[in-house]
C-alpha cells in the first residue's frame, strides 16, 4: 500500500470540543522532500517506497489531506520548571488523524488556537534533530514517538537570525500528555477529566476498560512505563532537557525532543538545555523528576483515583521498577550474568570512576564490551587512567565468577553497548551541510540511527570520540 492510499480515522474529534481545536495547516513555499524513513512507514502498513510517493510532499505540507483526515490541535496545560501554566497546547503541531494505532501529526505546519506568541513554525535545524532522534531512540530500543518524514522549504522565520522552516511528520501510540489531565483538573472539569481517561483507557491501556479500579490501575501503569523509559534514558545517557509536565506522554514513551544530548564525557550532573540555569533537568536528576512529575499526574487524578491511594502506588513501584530495570540493563552492558551481591558497589564504583577518569560514555561500554584483560584498550580512552586502572583490577576478578565464555560475553555486551549514538557535534554537522542543501550526512545518520549496535565499516567515522571543543556542550530549547 501507498502511503497516500492510507485511510485516516479522528477519534479524538469524537470527545467535546473544548478537547482541540480545528485548523487547517499554512503551506511553507517551495518545499521539498529532504528523507524519510522507510522504517517508520511499515508501521501504517504502507509496503511501497514512501520516497516514491508522488503525493508525499503535499501532505507533509498540508496540501493534500489522507482520506478521512480532519485536521486539529490539541490543548494542554503543564508544570513548566515547576511553574504551572494553565494554557499550552499544540502550538505548532497540527494532528492529521490515525491509523494502524499511530497518531500522524505535522510538526511545523502553521499557526493553531495554542501557539500564544509563537509563528507556529520549526526551523530546519530543530526538525532535523527530532526527526533523527525519534528514530536513534528506536533504534536503541526505547519507547518514542517516531519521525516518519522531514520536508524543508524557501519560508524563512525569524528566530536570533533568520532560519528556514521545516516540517516534520510524527507518529505516535499516544499524544496526551500528564498536562492534558492537568488542563481539566486545574478549572475543575472533572467531568471532562474523566472523558479524557475513558479516552486514554481505550487508546493506550484498552486492557484495563471496565475493569474494577481501571483508573488507578491506568495510574499504576503509566508509573511502571514511566520508570522503566527514564531507566533506559539514563543506561544510554541520554539527557532529554525538558521534562515538563506538557512533555510526558501519558503512555511512557519519550516524546519532544528539544535541546536534548547523548553525554560525550560521564558527567553525571551535565544540564544540556542553557535555559536550565538551575539544573533541574540534568542527567542525573531525570529520575527524581519523573517522580516529580508522577505526583503532580496523581493530583490531576485526584477526581477520580483516590489521591492517597495513587501515592502509595507512586512510592511502592516507581523507585523499585526503575532501579530493577536500570540495574538490569547496566550488569548487562557490563557483562555480568551471573549473580553476586557484591555487583551493586562495583557498579558504582565503575560510575564514579567515569566520571573522574574524564572518559566518553559510549566508546568506554562499546570498548568495554570486547575487553580481555588488555588494559590498555579501555585507559587510552581516558584522560586519568588512576581511577579506572583501579576499577578494571576489580572488575578483571569480578569476571572469573563469570560461566560462560568471553566470546560469548563479548556478544552479548555487543548487543547492548550501541557503536553509533548521535552526539550533538554529530546532529550539528549534518544540520550545517543540510543549511547548504547537502543532505546526505541525514541519510547516513539515518541508518546508524536504525542500526547503532552494527558495525557499518563505510561509517566507521560517525563513531569517534567526541572533539573536545563540542564536548558536554549546552543547547537552546529548538524551535
Amino acid at each position: 500500500m501507498k502511503f497516500s492510499q492510507l485511510k485516516l480515522t479522528t477519534p479524538y474529534l469524537d470527545l467535546d470540543p473544548i478537547f482541540y481545536d480545528e485548523v487547517e495547516p499554512t503551506p511553507l513555499k517551495n518545499p521539498f522532500i529532504i528523507s524519510a524513513s522507510r522504517d517508520a512507514a511499515k508501521l501504517l502498513g504502507v509496503d511501497e517506497d514512501i520516497m516514491k510517493d508522488e503525493k508525499l510532499l503535499e501532505i507533509l505540507n498540508g496540501t493534500h489531506k489522507l482520506e478521512g483526515s480532519k485536521t486539529f490541535s490539541m490543548c494542554y496545560a503543564g508544570h513548566q520548571f515547576g511553574y504551572f501554566v494553565f494554557r499550552l497546547g499544540d502550538g505548532r503541531a497540527i494532528n492529521l488523524g490515525k491509523v494502524n494505532g499511530q497518531n500522524l501529526q505535522l510538526k511545523g505546519a502553521g499557526l493553531t488556537l495554542y501557539s500564544r506568541m509563537g509563528d507556529g513554525r520549526a526551523v530546519l535545524r530543530s526538525s532535523i534533530r527530532e526527526y533523527l532522534m525519534s528514530e536513534a531512540m528506536h533504534g536503541l530500543g526505547i519507547e518514542t514517538s517516531r519521525a516518519l518524514a522531514l520536508i524543508g522549504s524557501d519560508t524563512e522565520v525569524a528566530r536570533q537570525t533568520k532560519e528556514k522552516a521545516a516540517i516534520v511528520l510524527r507518529l505516535s501510540p499516544t499524544w496526551v500528555r500528564f498536562g492534558t489531565f492537568e488542563y481539566f483538573n486545574a478549572p475543575g472539569k472533572h467531568d471532562k477529566l474523566q472523558q479524557l481517561a475513558d479516552y486514554v483507557i481505550d487508546e493506550s491501556f484498552p486492557h484495563l476498560k471496565d475493569v474494577e479500579g481501571m483508573y488507578l490501575k491506568m495510574y499504576e501503569e503509566i508509573v511502571r512505563n514511566t520508570a522503566i523509559t527514564i531507566a533506559k534514558w539514563q543506561s544510554v545517557g541520554f539527557n532529554h532537557g525538558v521534562m515538563n509536565t506538557d512533555n510526558m506522554s501519558i503512555d511512557g514513551r519519550t516524546i519532544d525532543y528539544g535541546p536534548f544530548a547523548f553525554l560525550d564525557d560521564y558527567e553525571s550532573g551535565y544540564v544540556c538545555n542553557h535555559t536550565d540555569v538551575d539544573g533541574r533537568y540534568s542527567f542525573k536528576n531525570q529520575p527524581g523528576i519523573a517522580h516529580w512529575n508522577l505526583q503532580k499526574l496523581a493530583v490531576a487524578l485526584s477526581s477520580i483515583v483516590n489521591h492517597e491511594r495513587a501515592l502509595k502506588i507512586l512510592e511502592e513501584s516507581f523507585g523499585a521498577t526503575y532501579e530493577t530495570e536500570y540495574l538490569s540493563i547496566m550488569y548487562k552492558k557490563m557483562g555480568m550474568q551471573e549473580s553476586d551481591e557484591k555487583d551493586i558497589e562495583l557498579f558504582k564504583w565503575m560510575l564514579g570512576s567515569l566520571e573522574s577518569a574524564t572518559i566518553d560514555y559510549t566508546l568506554f561500554f562499546r570498548t568495554l564490551s570486547t575487553y580481555d584483560g588488555d588494559k590498555k584498550s579501555i585507559l587510552s580512552l581516558a584522560v586519568f587512567q588512576t581511577p579506572l586502572l583501579e576499577w578494571l583490577d576489580a572488575y578483571d576478578e569480578r569476571l572469573k565468577k563469570e560461566k560462560r565464555s568471553s566470546k560469548e560475553r563479548h556478544t552479548q555486551m555487543l548487543s547492548v553497548n550501541p557503536k553509533y549514538i548521535l552526539k550533538n557535534h554529530i546532529l550539528q554537522e549534518a544540520i550545517e551541510k543540510a543549511q547548504e542543501h547537502d543532505f546526505s550526512m541525514i541519510e547516513e545518520l539515518l541508518v546508524v540511527a536504525l542500526a547503532p549496535f552494527d558495525e557499518h565499516k563505510e561509517l566507521e567515522h560517525l563513531a569517534k570520540a567526541t572533539p573536545l571543543k563540542s564536548k558536554n556542550i549546552k543547547l537552546s530549547c529548538s524551535s
